[in-house]
């Protein structure tokens, strides 16, 4: 069989899709599907974590996006390129995460929920924990209201932290 699109080589991607009770099948090549902006899953490499995370970065951009993200260069700490990330589905360091923050957020948020890891509270004593948290939230805004010589906020953070301590009594 032969792809629908070019007509010239072999199809080896196929797709059945059911609407309404109506299935539709198309047939083309891994270069005409490509070429739509499609994942080639090559079956030679090992169905795996990283593949299947690389797989959902890609799917956000077509090749040509793909392309010039490629040159927009690579993380000065590991050296790890934007074109790596989307075939390892890895990160080479924690810097990477800051130098593609724009490319990396919207796959985050679609495989996680969001883009900022926020942990897990227990179901019991989590409200302590929740308290802890917010006091030390509180202490690094009274850290960088004194630097900035703003007395007066850091006056009210540091009465707010002495509340916020008390409910852990």
């Amino acid at each position: 069989m032969y792809c629908e699109e070019c007509k010239q080589r072999p199809a080896t991607v196929h797709f059945t899709q059911v609407y309404n009770g109506k299935t539709v099948e198309t047939h083309l090549c891994q270069q005409c599907y490509a070429q739509k902006g499609g994942i080639i899953f090559d079956v030679a490499k090992q169905l795996s974590l990283p593949n299947l995370l690389g797989s959902f970065f890609v799917s956000n951009y077509n090749l040509q996006d793909m392309k010039s993200l490629s040159r927009t260069g690579s993380c000065p700490n590991c050296g790890m390129k934007l074109s790596d990330i989307s075939t390892t589905g890895r990160l080479g360091c924690s810097e990477c995460y800051t130098v593609f923050e724009k490319e990396l957020e919207p796959t985050l948020r679609r495989v996680h929920g969001d883009s900022r890891h926020v942990g897990k509270v227990p179901a019991r004593g989590g409200e302590k924990v929740m308290v802890k948290k917010k006091i030390e939230g509180l202490k690094y805004q009274l850290q960088k209201a004194i630097a900035a010589e703003d007395y007066e906020k850091a006056a009210e953070i540091r009465d707010e932290i002495k509340d916020t301590e008390k409910k852990l009594d």
